[in-house]
This record gives structure tokens, sequence and C-alpha cells, in this order.
């Protein structure tokens, strides 16, 4: 049995929406950010950077992963999904993973600071982020342009961990206008349960939060 201790945020559905997809049985446990859960000495033993998602592998003598991407790979290689064979085309994956965890993750976490919650609106500093958040998306819409998902004709842990922040550019003020090809992998992964489900794991409370309106009206569907 896994444990995972999250909260609704990108980094977080993307170990949702991953162990949703591989259809593994797993014990969710939310972590409260707004009340400081995340810097609890119980929750920092597993941490220590105070920061979700963790999991708890009970099956592997307790064991705990930290930092996302470090999760996603641990729980591809256990149980053996969505973690290619194939040695280039597991290379490809991983340098996508890390394109996300490198590039998207934090510009659009920077973006969403400066746009949506600093108090004092700095525009230099949300075009820089926008902007930049709006260079990874043309990366990544050349890279979908040339095959069906990041690492080739197969779906990896490198299409969810990406997908679940590109999703919610809205919240970040940064625009996908033209970029088609991203604009169809984000629908087609839309389509999928379990990236569905992982999503809504856990869910926020109230029905009108602004970031999953954001999320779900994204794209013209």
């Amino acid at each position: 049995m896994i444990d995972l201790y999250t909260s609704p945020t990108p980094n977080g559905h993307k170990v949702s929406v991953l162990l949703e997809e591989m259809g593994v049985e797993y014990n969710l446990i939310p972590v409260d950010l707004s009340k400081g859960a995340q810097k609890t000495p119980e929750f920092l033993a597993m941490n220590p950077n105070g920061r979700i998602p963790v999991i708890v592998d009970r099956d592997n003598d307790d064991f705990v992963v930290f930092e996302s991407g470090a999760i996603m790979i641990y729980l591809a290689e256990k149980y053996g999904q969505f973690y290619p064979d194939d040695p280039k085309v597991r290379s490809r994956a991983l340098q996508w993973l890390m394109f996300q965890m490198g590039g998207v993750g934090p510009m659009m976490g920077q973006a969403n600071v400066f746009y949506r919650y600093f108090p004092e609106k700095i525009q230099p500093a949300i075009d820089r982020y926008q902007h930049e958040c709006r260079r990874l998306f043309e990366v990544l819409n050349t890279r979908l342009e040339q095959s069906r998902y990041l690492a080739g004709d197969e779906i990896t842990i490198a299409d969810f961990a990406n997908w679940a922040w590109v999703r919610t550019h809205n919240w970040s003020g940064a625009s996908v206008e033209g970029l088609e090809h991203l604009i169809r992998w984000v629908n087609e992964l839309y389509e999928r349960p379990g990236c569905v489900a992982g999503i809504h794991k856990p869910e926020r409370p109230g029905s009108s939060d602004d970031l999953v309106k954001s999320a779900q009206t994204m794209v013209t569907r």
C-alpha cells in the first residue's frame, strides 16, 4: 500500500494522476498547506524540505520518497508502468520529466506568484515569467508536432508531469494560443479517466475555486 501525502497543486497532481492511471491502490492523506501542515515535525521527518507530495511505501519497510519527480520514477519502476523498457525511449521520458521539473514547474510557479499572489503588481516580473512560460510551451508544442507523446508513441510519466502543470496555464496568465499540437495533447489527456480522477485528489473545498475553473476551461475542447 502507498500512502500519498498531498494537496491539490500541480506537483501533487503529478503523483495522484500517475497512481490513478496505474490503477494502484493508495491511501490519500490530504495536507492542509494553509495551516502549515507541511511544516510540522512529523511531516519534516518525511521531507525535510517541507513540501508536498510525499509517499510512504508500506510494502517496502515504510520507505519514504519525496520530490514529485523522484516519486514518479520510483512508482514507475516499482509497478513497471509508463516507464519504457527501451533505454533510448526511457531516456527521452526522463529528459522531458526533467524539462518539467527544471523549467515548466518553476517558471509557472513564479508566474503564479507575481500574477496572482504578490501584493504589488510588478509588471516586468509578470512579463518575464509569462514570456518564459510561453517559450517553454512552444518547445513542448514543437516536440508534440513530431510525436504523439513526449517520449514517442507511448505515454509516459513525462506526459503526466508536464500535463499537470500546462493544463493550469490560465492561472499563470500564460497563453497557449496557436499551439495546436500542445492543445491536442492536453485535450487527449483530459479524455483519460485516470488523469481526470487524479486532478480531483484531493478535492478542493468549494465549487467556485478560481484555479479549478481556470484549469477546466484552459482550452477549447
